[in-house]
C-alpha cells in the first residue's frame, strides 16, 4: 500500500494532526480574547515562561543583578502558552508575533516594547552596559554567536525535538535528519569551546546567556530525554563549558524562574522580588 503523503493543491489548517501544541498552533495572527496584562512594581515588566528562549532573559537579568545593578530589578508574569495566554490582547500588543519572551521598559518616559529574545538580550546588555565587549572585535563575535544560536536553535527545537520527543506519531526521515543537524552544531561548539573558555572567547557574555539554555540544557539531560540518544558524552567541550555556567548562582536563579512544572524547587511561576526565588531555592534537599 502507497501511504505517501500527497499535498493538496491548497494547503487547508488540521487542527487534529498537529501533535501536542496543535489546540496553541494557527496560520493566523492576532488576539483571541481581551486581557490586560499586569503591571508590577519595577520598572522592567517581563511576561514569559521558563522555556529555553524564556531562560535567557530571566538569567541575564539574575546576572545584572548577582553583580550589583540594582536598577535591573524586575517582575516576571507568567504567560501560560499551553493556555493561550500569548494571544491575549495586551500580551500581543507588545508582541505582535504572540510568542514568549516580551520584555516592557517602564523607566524611560515613553515605555518600551521589547520582543524577540536575542533583541531583550542585547537591549538590556546595553542598558546596563555588561556582558556585551566594547571592542568592535570582541563584540562582533558575541553578536556572531548570538545570531548563530537564534538561526541554528529553530533545528534543534522545532526540528528535533518536535519530531524526537513532540510529535503524535515518529517517522525515521524527519528524526534522522534533524539528529544529524542537531549533532552538527553540537560539533560546531565543541570545537568552539575546545580553544574558548565561553563562547565568544575569554568573557562570560549574553551569547553564553542564549545558547545555554538550549545546548546546556541539552547535553545535561533535561531536554526532550535525548542525552543518550545524542551520545552527548562524545561533546567533552560543551559538556564542560555546560556544567560550568549550570554553577553559577544567578544561572541556578534564572532558570526557575516562570517555571510552573519540575520539582518544587524548580518552581517560580511569578517572580518580584529576590525573596520569590530564595523561598523556592530553599526547598532543595
Amino acid at each position: 500500500m502507497d501511504n505517501r503523503y500527497v499535498p493538496p493543491k491548497v494547503w487547508t489548517h488540521d487542527a487534529e494532526n498537529g501533535g501536542e501544541w496543535a489546540k496553541i498552533n494557527r496560520p493566523i495572527s492576532g488576539a483571541t480574547h481581551a486581557r490586560k496584562l499586569p503591571i508590577g512594581p519595577h520598572p522592567l515588566q517581563l511576561y514569559s515562561l521558563a522555556t529555553p528562549n524564556g531562560q535567557k532573559v530571566t538569567i541575564l537579568l539574575e546576572e545584572l543583578l548577582a553583580i550589583g545593578v540594582k536598577e535591573a530589578q524586575y517582575d516576571a508574569h507568567l504567560i501560560r502558552i499551553a493556555e493561550g495566554d500569548q494571544f491575549g490582547s495586551g500580551f500581543v500588543a507588545i508582541n505582535p508575533n504572540s510568542k514568549i519572551p516580551a520584555l516592557v521598559d517602564h523607566s524611560v518616559h515613553h515605555p518600551v516594547s521589547v520582543f524577540e529574545s536575542g533583541s531583550i538580550l542585547i537591549y538590556l546588555a546595553e542598558k546596563f552596559d555588561h556582558f556585551l565587549p566594547k571592542s568592535i572585535a570582541e563584540r562582533t563575535s558575541v553578536m556572531n554567536w548570538l545570531f548563530w544560536l537564534h538561526g541554528s536553535a529553530p533545528y534543534l527545537g522545532g526540528g528535533f525535538g518536535h519530531f524526537y520527543a513532540y510529535a503524535p506519531e515518529k517517522f525515521e526521515y524527519p528524526i534522522n535528519r534533524f539528529t544529524m543537524e542537531a549533532k552538527r552544531q553540537l560539533d560546531v561548539l565543541d570545537k568552539q569551546l575546545a580553544n574558548n573558555e565561553f563562547i565568544a572567547g575569554a568573557q562570560y557574555s549574553i551569547a553564553d546567556m542564549a545558547i545555554w539554555p538550549w545546548y546546556g540544557n541539552l547535553v545535561l539531560g533535561r531536554s526532550y530525554d535525548a542525552a543518550e540518544f545524542l551520545d552527548v558524552e562524545r561533546y567533552a567541550q560543551v559538556l564542560r563549558w555546560a556544567k560550568a555556567i549550570d554553577a553559577r548562582p544567578a544561572v541556578q536563579r534564572g532558570r526557575i524562574v516562570n517555571r510552573s512544572w519540575g520539582e518544587p524547587w524548580e518552581q517560580v511561576p511569578e517572580r518580584h522580588s529576590a525573596a520569590d526565588i530564595d523561598a523556592v531555592l530553599a526547598l532543595k534537599p
